[in-house]
């Protein structure tokens, strides 16, 4: 069953070099792992990101990976605070029973 990852973390400035280190990061990733990640932005709170990586099949190897990336582009360096790693297991889809409306 696939997993998917969220890592979220509040940085120390939300300027447009942070968002370049994190994206590079994130291209590294996915070039190692198959898995592309997708950068998220808290709606009312600018400095509350989240990367969210989805279909990962290696848990084991997705984390060490994730882990080397982030130590390779100073990633902490960024980051007000600690980053968390979620991981979920992946649930299959909910299929909606919408009747006629009318």
């Amino acid at each position: 069953m696939p997993y998917t990852y969220c890592v979220w973390y509040r940085v120390a400035d939300d300027g447009p070099d942070t968002e370049t280190v994190l994206r590079s990061m994130m291209a590294r990733l996915a070039c190692r792992t198959g898995v592309m990640g997708a950068l998220l932005k808290k709606r009312d709170e600018p400095r509350l990101w989240m990367e969210l990586y989805q279909g990962v099949t290696d848990a084991h190897a997705f984390e060490s990976h994730l882990a080397l990336v982030a130590d390779e582009y100073d990633v902490d360096m960024f980051v007000a605070d600690a980053r968390r790693v979620e991981c979920f297991l992946t649930q299959p889809d909910v299929t909606p029973a919408c009747g006629n409306r009318s």
